[in-house]
């Protein structure tokens, strides 16, 4: 690992980089988007380098349905939602970590006139959330629900929330202390919304109010995964969107800085370290881009660090290792990225399309492809393939660690990769 002492150009990073390792350590649970830390990374060790069909894979079970959302893992399950493809049955479904085998097939909602949703995504593509005795699914507008991971009874239901996602919903929820935080960016309406976990009652609700510098709401939507983090003291809830990247108090939803990023289709999850957080606007804006986290108001002149178009994801969220940043994105592209200057230390093609976001573990960074390609790589200055290996799936749900497994969904089925 590169050493701290060389990162000095901002306050905080270094810090944040080196925090990682240690929040990686106490985290067991895959529980969200991103896993533990949402941001990609574990503290597992002895995952596998190379897996084939025939090689490395501990079992494989096909779920019905069409869906991208990821898995989470608490303990012996994993969870995920499917969909019918038409949209007009929504499911949440749980397998057992050890076995593979099937343990929940949940009918969550009947939506008698689905939203329009395009091929290229599902009506089940946002990652539920999970803890202990509970796991939250959520399908955007058409509902969100809370269920109880040992008998699958559905606790409470939410389909009060409203908004035309118009190509169909993505954004994840998370938990913060006792809420259930969602994020709605479509083309009517754009706002988050935090709802009490143990209820799904309303406790706060904040409208972007961005100036978007037009009417026309397909520039306004967006697919993004909000995070957490404490800057001196003080939380503040990371958000991208179109048009504007904000930061908001988790507590009362009220907005506390914000940048005019522009862009639009946000989907990345941002990344954080110390005071600094990565975030990408999609097409077009800043693409990716560092701002600096404490500030007030419109922060876009005071607080960007610098901003990268060339390599820059639109759906594959970066992800921190060893130092150093690192996106691929739907050309094929890995970069490896100065994350205190924005500088690119090296680009790599490898080709197809990478639409999961990537996961590091046990020093080996994971990207998968659409087609089915996993590539292992070591971090460091220099491009080192560790390995590329092939599955007969495709692949647009982000992966899950689990002990020294690898938890993989494709398209019609899930994988646990294991040695």
């Amino acid at each position: 690992m590169r050493s701290i002492r060389t990162i000095v150009c901002l306050p905080g990073l270094a810090l944040g980089l080196s925090l990682l390792a240690g929040a990686a350590i106490a985290a067991e649970q895959w529980n969200q988007y991103r896993g533990p830390n949402g941001d990609g990374t574990s503290s597992a060790t002895e995952l596998p380098t190379t897996w084939s069909e025939t090689e490395n894979v501990k079992w494989k079970t096909p779920v019905h349905g069409k869906a991208w959302s990821s898995p989470v893992v608490w303990n012996d399950q994993i969870w995920m939602t499917t969909a019918t493809p038409d949209g007009k049955e929504l499911f949440a479904v749980c397998l057992d970590r050890e076995t593979g085998k099937i343990l929940h097939d949940i009918k969550v909602f009947d939506i008698a006139e689905p939203q329009y949703c395009i091929e290229r995504n599902s009506y089940a593509s946002s990652t539920p959330v999970i803890e202990e005795g509970r796991v939250w699914v959520h399908y955007g507008a058409h509902g969100t629900a809370c269920l109880d991971t040992k008998t699958g009874k559905v606790l409470w239901t939410n389909q009060e929330l409203k908004c035309n996602h118009h190509r169909g919903p993505a954004s994840s929820p998370i938990l913060w202390e006792d809420f259930l935080i969602l994020t709605f960016d479509g083309f009517d309406f754009q706002y988050l919304v935090a709802l009490d976990k143990t209820t799904g009652k309303q406790v706060w609700r904040t409208d972007r109010g961005f100036n978007y510098g037009t009417d026309n709401g397909d520039v306004m939507k967006a697919y993004s995964t909000p995070h957490v983090v404490t800057v001196e003291g003080r939380q503040e809830l990371v958000s991208p969107s179109a048009g504007s990247c904000a930061a908001y108090d988790p507590q009362t939803g009220k907005e506390l800085w914000r940048v005019k990023s522009g862009g639009m289709n946000a989907s990345c999850r941002p990344v954080v370290a110390g005071n600094t957080a990565f975030m990408g606007t999609a097409d077009g804006g800043f693409h990716l881009f560092a701002v600096k986290l404490g500030g007030q108001g419109d922060v876009t002149n005071s607080h960007v660090q610098w901003k990268l178009s060339k390599g820059a994801p639109r759906y594959s969220s970066p992800i921190l290792a060893e130092g150093l940043l690192y996106a691929g994105n739907e050309q094929g592209v890995i970069t490896c990225i100065e994350p205190e200057t924005g500088d690119v230390v090296w680009q790599k093609r490898l080709g197809g399309l990478f639409m999961p976001s990537p996961i590091y573990a046990d020093g080996k960074l994971y990207f998968f492809t659409e087609g089915g390609e996993g590539h292992v790589i070591k971090p460091g200055r220099e491009f080192n393939s560790l390995a590329t290996n092939k599955l007969e799936a495709e692949f647009m749900a982000s992966p899950a660690i689990a002990g020294k497994s690898l938890i993989l969904r494709s398209k019609n089925a899930v994988y646990c990769i294991e040695q």
